[in-house]
């Protein structure tokens, strides 16, 4: 399985690693911790056996495992996991077969960089797959897949019931201080703002694409610039309809 930039890591399609009785643990236990709380593996309804023996294949170095999410227009957001000895992380991106390099959104590990989406965003991909394209369809993994790029000051109230329900659709029992701890307590990135991209300084009088947003927070691979680096026009609309972004406001 061949991703931009990555062509010579040993990648395979990850989706028969969500069968795993702990990949929900070994995939989200760091991501509950808060400024209270370490990670509990009790939020997750789970014996630690199980989420060690799903750890170790996520983090397995000679099969990179990519999750594929597929959505409109024929894009696809991917979770890879970079398994470097000694300094593993997991990888955002978006790709289309016509560009020519993808999309970053964000990056976890020793290098982060992030946030990569807004809960706009992410909750219209989650809801919005591409049944013809190979990948995870179901709409609540979806979401969980791309918790972890999250990053929203502006998270709307329903959000929490999304998440509960996402939670409780791969078996295990929603709480309000799990889904609050996915949704806004980040371990490795403050909540940012999201607005539309606006005129560079450095660009003259040339107007930017409209209809994507950017990441006021300058951690992120999308503060200031274009999600996809080098796409035309046309296909930034295409883009914008597909996150759920056009037209601008």
């Amino acid at each position: 399985m061949l991703i931009e930039g990555f062509e010579k890591a040993p990648v395979v399609a990850g989706e028969e690693l969500l069968a795993l009785p702990g990949f929900w643990a070994a995939y989200l236990l760091w991501l509950s911790q808060t400024e209270d709380y370490d990670p509990d593996l009790s939020y997750f309804d789970i014996d630690g056996a199980d989420a060690d023996a799903a750890y170790e294949a996520l983090s397995d170095v000679d099969r990179w495992p990519a999750f594929r999410i597929p959505f409109a227009g024929g894009h696809t957001a991917i979770v890879l996991g970079v398994n470097i000895p000694d300094d593993p992380g997991m990888e955002y991106v978006i790709t289309h077969p016509a560009w020519g390099r993808h999309g970053r959104l964000a990056t976890l590990g020793g290098h982060q960089a992030g946030p990569g989406l807004s809960w706009r965003e992410l909750h219209h991909i989650a809801r919005t797959p591409d049944r013809d394209a190979p990948g995870e369809h179901n709409e609540h993994v979806r979401l969980l897949l791309l918790l972890p790029a999250l990053g929203d000051q502006d998270i709307p109230e329903d959000a929490a019931k999304f998440v509960n329900e996402a939670l409780a659709h791969v078996g295990i029992t929603p709480t309000r201080g799990l889904s609050e701890a996915l949704l806004t307590e980040h371990p490795l990135w403050e909540a940012a703002q999201w607005v539309p991209l606006a005129p560079s300084p450095l660009s003259g009088s040339r107007q930017p694409f409209r209809g994507i947003l950017q990441c006021d927070d300058p951690m992120s691979p999308r503060c200031g610039i274009h999600l996809a680096q080098g796409i035309t026009r046309e296909q930034s609309d295409r883009l914008a309809h597909a996150l759920g972004t056009w037209p601008a406001t």
